[in-house]
């Protein structure tokens, strides 16, 4: 019986998804032998290392999956995200950048670069960016929390209110 890379790609999210990093590392690199050029078992390869703790060989696997498919911003707003937990800052921007210029109708990539321009000071760019974020999904309570918190460090009361209020409303 030969193994195909759909089944091993299952096999390996169960593992996964039961802790069992190893293993699934494993399957996911069996995968890959057989089908190279395939982004999403590099994708759920560098999910798995991320989940397991291994952030290097994540960024890694996921920088793979970004060159098979450079359009997918699921692989690119991860990437954006691992780049902002390693504390490389500008790489997570340039990935946020980039998944906004083939996506920028993508309310969580807004989010993102909302939360990069917050870490580096930069309150009014994350402010415009969680309010973009809004426009396109008035029901994203991590943009709203954000901005609640950005307004804050601006130190707008009414936009806080407001914030507070519309969270209040989607519970």
């Amino acid at each position: 019986m030969t193994e195909r890379p759909d089944k091993l790609n299952n096999q390996a999210i169960l593992l996964a998804s039961g802790g069992e990093y190893t293993e699934a590392i494993a399957c996911f690199k069996r995968a890959i032998i057989i089908q190279r050029d395939n982004y999403l078992l590099w994708y759920n390869l560098g999910v798995t290392y991320r989940d397991s703790g291994d952030l290097k060989n994540a960024v890694s696997a996921l920088e793979k999956a970004h060159q098979i498919a450079p359009e997918r911003t699921d692989v690119i707003e991860t990437l954006g995200t691992l780049c902002l937990q390693n504390g490389d800052v500008e790489s997570a921007l340039e990935y946020t950048e980039e998944g906004l210029d083939f996506s920028p109708e993508t309310a969580s990539l807004w989010n993102l670069r909302g939360v990069i321009y917050f870490n580096k000071g930069k309150y009014e760019t994350a402010g415009e960016s969680f309010e973009h974020a809004l426009c396109i999904n008035p029901y994203y309570a991590d943009a709203l929390y954000n901005l609640r918190d950005t307004y804050e460090e601006l130190n707008n009361k009414t936009g806080m209110i407001e914030c507070a209020k519309r969270l209040s409303e989607l519970k």
